[in-house]
Protein backbone atom coordinates (compact mmCIF):
# COMPACT_ATOMS: atom_id res chain seq x y z
CA UNK A 1 0.00 0.00 0.00
CA UNK A 2 1.55 3.23 -1.23
CA UNK A 3 0.40 5.72 1.34
CA UNK A 4 2.88 8.67 1.96
CA UNK A 5 4.37 8.60 5.38
CA UNK A 6 3.13 4.80 6.28
CA UNK A 7 6.80 3.42 5.82
CA UNK A 8 7.82 5.89 8.42
CA UNK A 9 5.30 5.00 10.79
CA UNK A 10 5.51 1.09 10.18
CA UNK A 11 9.05 1.39 11.22
CA UNK A 12 8.28 3.31 14.41
CA UNK A 13 6.31 0.40 15.27
CA UNK A 14 9.02 -1.76 14.64
CA UNK A 15 11.52 0.83 16.91
CA UNK A 16 9.20 0.15 19.64
CA UNK A 17 8.57 -3.82 19.14
CA UNK A 18 12.18 -3.71 19.09
CA UNK A 19 12.41 -2.39 22.40
CA UNK A 20 9.72 -3.40 24.53
CA UNK A 21 10.19 -7.22 23.38
CA UNK A 22 13.47 -8.01 22.36
CA UNK A 23 14.98 -5.27 24.81
CA UNK A 24 16.97 -3.87 22.04
CA UNK A 25 18.08 0.12 22.31
CA UNK A 26 16.73 2.30 19.80
CA UNK A 27 20.02 2.39 18.12
CA UNK A 28 20.55 -1.31 17.68
CA UNK A 29 17.61 -1.04 16.10
CA UNK A 30 17.63 1.59 13.97
CA UNK A 31 19.24 -0.71 11.37
CA UNK A 32 16.66 -3.18 10.68
CA UNK A 33 13.59 -1.42 11.49
CA UNK A 34 14.63 2.00 9.14
CA UNK A 35 15.89 0.59 6.36
CA UNK A 36 13.26 0.49 3.98
CA UNK A 37 12.58 3.99 4.67
CA UNK A 38 13.55 6.40 2.49
CA UNK A 39 15.07 9.88 3.22
CA UNK A 40 16.92 11.43 5.76
CA UNK A 41 13.52 13.03 6.85
CA UNK A 42 11.26 9.82 7.43
CA UNK A 43 13.98 8.29 8.76
CA UNK A 44 14.27 11.26 11.73
CA UNK A 45 10.19 11.16 11.81
CA UNK A 46 10.42 7.61 12.64
CA UNK A 47 12.90 7.72 15.40
CA UNK A 48 10.79 11.06 16.73
CA UNK A 49 7.77 9.16 17.33
CA UNK A 50 8.95 6.00 18.79
CA UNK A 51 11.09 8.79 20.99
CA UNK A 52 7.83 9.87 22.62
CA UNK A 53 5.97 7.13 22.53
CA UNK A 54 8.35 5.75 25.06
CA UNK A 55 9.31 8.92 26.78
CA UNK A 56 5.05 9.69 27.87
CA UNK A 57 3.81 5.83 27.47
CA UNK A 58 2.75 4.96 30.66
CA UNK A 59 0.85 7.97 30.16
CA UNK A 60 -0.52 7.38 27.10
CA UNK A 61 -1.24 3.95 27.86
CA UNK A 62 -4.02 5.75 30.73
CA UNK A 63 -5.47 7.49 28.24
CA UNK A 64 -6.42 4.54 26.06
CA UNK A 65 -6.99 2.43 29.05
CA UNK A 66 -10.16 5.55 29.99
CA UNK A 67 -11.52 5.11 26.36
CA UNK A 68 -11.79 1.73 25.91
CA UNK A 69 -14.82 -0.54 27.59
CA UNK A 70 -12.21 -3.58 28.53
CA UNK A 71 -8.34 -2.90 28.58
CA UNK A 72 -6.61 -3.53 25.48
CA UNK A 73 -3.51 -6.16 26.46
CA UNK A 74 -0.01 -4.71 27.14
CA UNK A 75 1.20 -6.36 24.07
CA UNK A 76 -1.59 -5.71 21.74
CA UNK A 77 -0.79 -3.91 18.55
CA UNK A 78 -3.88 -2.16 18.66
CA UNK A 79 -2.29 -0.38 22.06
CA UNK A 80 1.21 0.43 19.91
CA UNK A 81 -0.31 1.67 16.88
CA UNK A 82 -3.03 4.14 19.13
CA UNK A 83 0.41 5.10 21.63
CA UNK A 84 1.88 5.89 18.11
CA UNK A 85 -1.53 7.89 16.94
CA UNK A 86 -1.62 9.99 20.30
CA UNK A 87 1.94 10.53 20.34
CA UNK A 88 1.80 12.67 16.90
CA UNK A 89 -1.04 14.64 17.65
CA UNK A 90 -0.15 15.17 21.68
CA UNK A 91 3.61 15.55 20.98
CA UNK A 92 4.49 16.47 17.27
CA UNK A 93 1.47 18.58 16.57
CA UNK A 94 0.42 16.07 13.54
CA UNK A 95 -2.77 16.91 12.32
CA UNK A 96 -5.48 14.50 13.21
CA UNK A 97 -6.56 13.35 9.73
CA UNK A 98 -2.89 12.38 8.87
CA UNK A 99 -2.12 10.40 11.78
CA UNK A 100 -5.83 8.83 10.66
CA UNK A 101 -4.12 8.14 7.34
CA UNK A 102 -1.25 6.33 8.02
CA UNK A 103 -1.85 4.97 11.63
CA UNK A 104 -4.96 2.46 10.62
CA UNK A 105 -3.17 0.83 7.46
CA UNK A 106 -0.98 -0.14 10.15
CA UNK A 107 -3.37 -2.58 11.55
CA UNK A 108 -4.75 -4.48 8.09
CA UNK A 109 -6.31 -7.66 9.20
CA UNK A 110 -6.88 -6.33 12.45
CA UNK A 111 -9.32 -4.05 15.32
CA UNK A 112 -9.02 -0.82 13.11
CA UNK A 113 -12.67 0.52 13.84
CA UNK A 114 -11.71 -0.10 17.44
CA UNK A 115 -8.52 2.11 16.73
CA UNK A 116 -10.21 4.42 15.53
CA UNK A 117 -13.10 5.03 17.52
CA UNK A 118 -10.76 5.03 20.48
CA UNK A 119 -8.96 7.71 18.73
CA UNK A 120 -11.71 10.05 17.60
CA UNK A 121 -12.85 9.88 20.93
CA UNK A 122 -9.77 11.09 22.39
CA UNK A 123 -9.32 13.76 20.24
CA UNK A 124 -12.47 15.02 20.25
CA UNK A 125 -12.82 15.53 23.81
CA UNK A 126 -9.88 17.54 24.15
CA UNK A 127 -7.36 15.07 26.16
CA UNK A 128 -3.98 16.42 26.85
CA UNK A 129 -0.93 14.33 28.63
CA UNK A 130 0.35 16.18 31.67
CA UNK A 131 3.32 18.67 31.91
CA UNK A 132 5.83 15.80 33.17
CA UNK A 133 6.08 11.85 31.73
CA UNK A 134 4.71 9.66 34.24
CA UNK A 135 7.50 7.05 34.92
CA UNK A 136 7.57 3.38 34.95
CA UNK A 137 6.53 2.69 38.59
CA UNK A 138 9.62 0.19 39.27
CA UNK A 139 12.12 3.15 37.89
CA UNK A 140 10.51 5.70 39.74
CA UNK A 141 10.70 3.07 42.97
CA UNK A 142 14.49 3.08 41.87
CA UNK A 143 15.41 6.90 41.62
CA UNK A 144 13.57 7.90 44.94
CA UNK A 145 13.12 10.66 46.31
CA UNK A 146 14.31 12.84 42.74
CA UNK A 147 12.12 10.66 40.64
CA UNK A 148 9.69 13.03 39.95
CA UNK A 149 12.31 16.37 39.58
CA UNK A 150 13.80 13.93 37.49
CA UNK A 151 11.03 13.23 35.19
CA UNK A 152 10.56 16.65 34.66
CA UNK A 153 13.75 16.73 33.33
CA UNK A 154 12.90 13.87 30.97
CA UNK A 155 9.26 15.76 29.30
CA UNK A 156 11.54 17.15 26.25
CA UNK A 157 14.47 15.70 24.14
CA UNK A 158 17.92 17.63 24.96
CA UNK A 159 19.53 20.46 23.68
CA UNK A 160 22.77 19.92 22.05
CA UNK A 161 26.08 20.58 23.97
CA UNK A 162 29.62 21.36 22.32
CA UNK A 163 33.04 20.82 24.16
CA UNK A 164 35.60 23.61 22.55
CA UNK A 165 38.76 22.54 22.04
CA UNK A 166 40.34 25.84 22.99
CA UNK A 167 38.59 26.64 26.55
CA UNK A 168 39.57 30.14 25.92
CA UNK A 169 37.42 30.93 23.00
CA UNK A 170 34.06 29.94 24.65
CA UNK A 171 32.82 33.39 24.49
CA UNK A 172 34.22 33.97 20.62
CA UNK A 173 31.63 30.18 19.72
CA UNK A 174 28.74 31.00 21.70
CA UNK A 175 28.58 34.24 19.90
CA UNK A 176 29.33 32.46 16.84
CA UNK A 177 27.22 29.98 17.00
CA UNK A 178 24.68 31.28 18.72
CA UNK A 179 24.66 29.70 21.76
CA UNK A 180 24.94 29.72 25.59
CA UNK A 181 27.54 28.68 27.90
CA UNK A 182 27.55 27.03 30.98
CA UNK A 183 31.50 26.43 31.93
CA UNK A 184 34.41 27.63 30.25
CA UNK A 185 34.67 24.77 27.02
CA UNK A 186 31.33 24.66 26.78
CA UNK A 187 28.47 25.85 24.77
CA UNK A 188 24.97 24.66 24.31
CA UNK A 189 22.83 25.04 21.03
CA UNK A 190 18.59 24.41 20.46
CA UNK A 191 18.18 20.59 19.14
CA UNK A 192 17.60 20.13 15.69
CA UNK A 193 20.77 21.37 15.04
CA UNK A 194 22.44 19.65 11.69
CA UNK A 195 26.24 19.52 13.54
CA UNK A 196 27.98 18.50 10.13
CA UNK A 197 27.06 21.81 8.82
CA UNK A 198 27.72 24.44 11.96
CA UNK A 199 30.68 26.83 11.64
CA UNK A 200 33.76 25.16 13.40
CA UNK A 201 32.61 21.66 12.86
CA UNK A 202 34.90 20.89 9.65
CA UNK A 203 38.29 23.19 11.37
CA UNK A 204 37.88 20.76 14.25
CA UNK A 205 36.75 23.82 16.57
CA UNK A 206 34.43 21.29 19.22
CA UNK A 207 32.99 17.63 19.09
CA UNK A 208 29.59 16.78 20.24
CA UNK A 209 29.33 16.58 24.07
CA UNK A 210 26.96 16.53 26.92
CA UNK A 211 27.75 18.90 29.55
CA UNK A 212 27.73 16.55 32.39
CA UNK A 213 29.49 13.49 30.23
CA UNK A 214 32.13 16.48 30.24
CA UNK A 215 32.77 16.37 33.81
CA UNK A 216 34.62 13.26 34.65
CA UNK A 217 37.46 14.79 32.54
CA UNK A 218 37.69 17.70 33.42
CA UNK A 219 38.38 16.73 37.27
CA UNK A 220 42.23 15.35 36.10
CA UNK A 221 43.38 18.70 35.41
CA UNK A 222 45.82 20.29 33.04
CA UNK A 223 48.25 17.29 32.10
CA UNK A 224 51.38 19.07 31.58
CA UNK A 225 53.00 15.92 29.40
CA UNK A 226 51.70 13.71 32.03
CA UNK A 227 50.66 9.74 31.25
CA UNK A 228 46.77 9.49 31.28
CA UNK A 229 44.85 6.14 30.74
CA UNK A 230 41.47 6.37 29.09
CA UNK A 231 39.30 2.97 29.59
CA UNK A 232 35.98 2.54 27.79
CA UNK A 233 37.39 5.28 25.73
CA UNK A 234 35.01 5.56 22.40
CA UNK A 235 34.10 7.00 21.03
CA UNK A 236 36.27 9.56 22.32
CA UNK A 237 34.78 12.62 23.76
CA UNK A 238 36.83 12.35 27.17
CA UNK A 239 40.16 11.47 25.16
CA UNK A 240 39.00 14.31 23.19
CA UNK A 241 39.33 16.08 26.27
CA UNK A 242 42.34 14.83 27.88
CA UNK A 243 44.96 15.03 25.03
CA UNK A 244 43.39 18.96 24.60
CA UNK A 245 43.74 19.28 28.20
CA UNK A 246 47.88 18.12 27.63
CA UNK A 247 47.87 14.75 28.64
CA UNK A 248 49.41 11.84 26.72
CA UNK A 249 46.36 9.65 26.37
CA UNK A 250 46.42 6.01 25.86
CA UNK A 251 43.03 5.14 24.91
CA UNK A 252 41.21 1.49 25.65
CA UNK A 253 38.06 0.52 23.87
CA UNK A 254 37.10 -3.40 22.54
CA UNK A 255 34.92 -1.67 19.74
CA UNK A 256 36.79 -2.16 16.45
CA UNK A 257 33.87 0.43 15.06
CA UNK A 258 33.82 2.51 18.04
CA UNK A 259 37.92 3.12 17.92
CA UNK A 260 37.36 4.16 14.46
CA UNK A 261 34.79 6.78 15.14
CA UNK A 262 37.53 8.04 18.11
CA UNK A 263 40.56 7.91 15.52
CA UNK A 264 37.85 10.18 13.22
CA UNK A 265 37.38 12.68 15.83
CA UNK A 266 40.98 12.80 16.95
CA UNK A 267 41.96 13.42 13.22
CA UNK A 268 39.06 16.26 13.04
CA UNK A 269 40.38 17.71 15.90
CA UNK A 270 44.38 17.97 15.25
CA UNK A 271 45.00 15.86 18.40
CA UNK A 272 46.85 12.57 19.16
CA UNK A 273 46.08 9.47 21.64
CA UNK A 274 47.58 5.89 21.58
CA UNK A 275 44.49 4.40 20.14
CA UNK A 276 44.61 0.58 21.76
CA UNK A 277 41.95 -2.50 20.82
CA UNK A 278 41.51 -4.40 23.93
CA UNK A 279 39.05 -5.77 26.47
CA UNK A 280 39.99 -3.97 30.14
CA UNK A 281 39.21 -6.78 31.96
CA UNK A 282 42.21 -8.64 30.26
CA UNK A 283 44.42 -6.12 29.49
CA UNK A 284 47.91 -5.53 31.21
CA UNK A 285 49.42 -2.19 30.71
CA UNK A 286 53.27 -1.90 29.91
CA UNK A 287 53.52 1.17 32.80
CA UNK A 288 51.94 2.85 35.14
CA UNK A 289 50.03 6.53 34.46
CA UNK A 290 49.65 9.58 36.33
CA UNK A 291 45.25 9.45 35.58
CA UNK A 292 43.30 7.07 34.53
CA UNK A 293 39.81 7.94 33.39
CA UNK A 294 37.11 5.08 33.78
CA UNK A 295 34.04 5.57 32.01
CA UNK A 296 32.43 2.34 32.87
CA UNK A 297 30.00 0.43 30.73
CA UNK A 298 26.71 0.90 32.65
CA UNK A 299 23.07 1.09 31.98
CA UNK A 300 23.20 4.00 30.78
CA UNK A 301 20.10 5.18 32.17
CA UNK A 302 21.10 8.97 32.91
CA UNK A 303 20.54 8.91 29.13
CA UNK A 304 17.05 8.59 29.35
CA UNK A 305 16.51 12.36 27.68
CA UNK A 306 18.29 11.20 24.04
CA UNK A 307 17.52 7.55 25.10
CA UNK A 308 13.83 6.81 26.64
CA UNK A 309 14.44 3.52 25.85
CA UNK A 310 16.01 2.95 28.92
CA UNK A 311 12.70 3.78 31.00
CA UNK A 312 11.33 1.03 29.45
CA UNK A 313 14.74 -1.99 28.93
CA UNK A 314 16.84 -1.45 32.42
CA UNK A 315 15.84 -3.64 35.56
CA UNK A 316 17.19 -5.72 38.07
CA UNK A 317 19.39 -8.20 36.08
CA UNK A 318 21.02 -5.42 33.54
CA UNK A 319 22.05 -3.65 37.00
CA UNK A 320 23.25 -6.42 38.36
CA UNK A 321 24.86 -7.29 35.50
CA UNK A 322 26.69 -3.96 34.77
CA UNK A 323 28.04 -3.43 38.54
CA UNK A 324 29.43 -7.37 38.46
CA UNK A 325 31.81 -5.86 35.45
CA UNK A 326 32.16 -2.31 36.91
CA UNK A 327 33.71 -3.74 40.30
CA UNK A 328 36.05 -5.76 38.61
CA UNK A 329 37.73 -3.02 36.09
CA UNK A 330 37.70 -0.27 39.07
CA UNK A 331 39.98 -3.47 41.04
CA UNK A 332 42.27 -3.94 37.70
CA UNK A 333 42.30 0.58 37.22
CA UNK A 334 43.65 0.80 40.55
CA UNK A 335 46.42 -0.76 39.84
CA UNK A 336 47.72 0.62 37.31
CA UNK A 337 48.36 4.37 38.86
CA UNK A 338 51.20 5.30 40.08
CA UNK A 339 51.97 6.39 43.56
CA UNK A 340 50.37 10.25 43.74
CA UNK A 341 48.22 9.32 40.40
CA UNK A 342 44.43 10.09 40.19
CA UNK A 343 41.59 7.94 39.26
CA UNK A 344 38.10 9.24 38.10
CA UNK A 345 35.32 6.89 38.09
CA UNK A 346 32.11 7.51 36.14
CA UNK A 347 28.82 6.03 35.01
CA UNK A 348 25.92 7.68 32.84
CA UNK A 349 23.66 5.77 35.04
CA UNK A 350 21.17 6.67 37.85
CA UNK A 351 21.15 3.63 39.76
CA UNK A 352 22.97 4.02 43.03
CA UNK A 353 23.92 0.50 42.81
CA UNK A 354 26.23 1.73 39.89
CA UNK A 355 28.04 5.25 41.44
CA UNK A 356 27.88 5.19 45.01
CA UNK A 357 28.04 1.73 46.13
CA UNK A 358 30.80 1.45 43.73
CA UNK A 359 32.70 3.91 45.39
CA UNK A 360 31.99 2.90 49.21
CA UNK A 361 34.11 -0.32 47.71
CA UNK A 362 37.56 1.86 46.38
CA UNK A 363 40.34 1.25 48.63
CA UNK A 364 42.03 4.44 47.67
CA UNK A 365 42.26 8.04 49.09
CA UNK A 366 39.31 9.97 48.20
CA UNK A 367 40.08 13.07 46.57
CA UNK A 368 36.33 15.38 46.84
CA UNK A 369 35.31 17.79 44.01
CA UNK A 370 35.06 21.39 45.43
CA UNK A 371 32.15 23.28 43.86
CA UNK A 372 34.38 25.73 41.76
CA UNK A 373 35.27 22.39 39.59
CA UNK A 374 31.36 22.21 38.81
CA UNK A 375 28.90 24.48 36.65
CA UNK A 376 27.04 26.67 38.62
CA UNK A 377 24.41 25.59 39.87
CA UNK A 378 25.86 22.10 40.68
CA UNK A 379 27.33 21.23 43.99
CA UNK A 380 29.16 17.77 45.12
CA UNK A 381 27.81 15.72 47.54
CA UNK A 382 28.67 15.87 51.23
CA UNK A 383 31.29 12.98 50.44
CA UNK A 384 32.67 15.22 47.42
CA UNK A 385 31.24 13.06 44.83
CA UNK A 386 28.93 14.49 41.88
CA UNK A 387 25.39 13.53 41.03
CA UNK A 388 24.16 14.61 38.22
CA UNK A 389 20.36 14.04 36.92
CA UNK A 390 17.92 15.46 34.13
CA UNK A 391 16.27 17.27 36.63
CA UNK A 392 19.42 19.92 37.46
CA UNK A 393 20.07 22.93 35.87
CA UNK A 394 16.10 22.40 33.56
CA UNK A 395 16.06 26.00 33.46
CA UNK A 396 18.58 26.16 31.22
CA UNK A 397 18.12 23.10 29.72
CA UNK A 398 19.47 19.98 32.06
CA UNK A 399 22.15 17.60 31.66
CA UNK A 400 22.32 13.91 31.54
CA UNK A 401 22.56 11.64 35.11
CA UNK A 402 26.27 11.00 36.12
CA UNK A 403 27.58 9.86 38.70
CA UNK A 404 31.37 10.44 39.33
CA UNK A 405 34.20 9.60 41.59
CA UNK A 406 37.85 10.85 42.24
CA UNK A 407 40.39 9.01 44.35
CA UNK A 408 44.29 9.39 44.79
CA UNK A 409 47.17 6.55 44.96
Amino acid sequence: MDIPGLPARRAALNLIDAVLRRGETLDQAGGSALARVGGDADRALARAIAGEVLRWRTDLDELIDSATRLPLAPDAKARAVLQIMLAQVLRLETPAHAVIATGLPLLMGGPRRLAHGVFSTLTKNGVTLPDVPTLPEDVAGRWGVRAEAIAAGLAEPPPLDLALRYPEQTAEWAERLGGTSLMAGHVRLARGTAVEHLEGFRDGAWWVQDLAASLPARLLGAGEGRKALDLCAAPGGKTLQLAAAGWQVTAIDNSKRRLERLRDNLRRIGLEAEVVQADVLTWEPEEKFDAILLDAPCTATGTARRHPDVLHRIAGRQIEDMTAIQEKMLERAAGWLKPGGRLVYAVCSMEPEEGEEQADKVSLTPVPVTASELPEGLAPTAEGWVRTDPGMLADVGGLDGFFIGRWQK
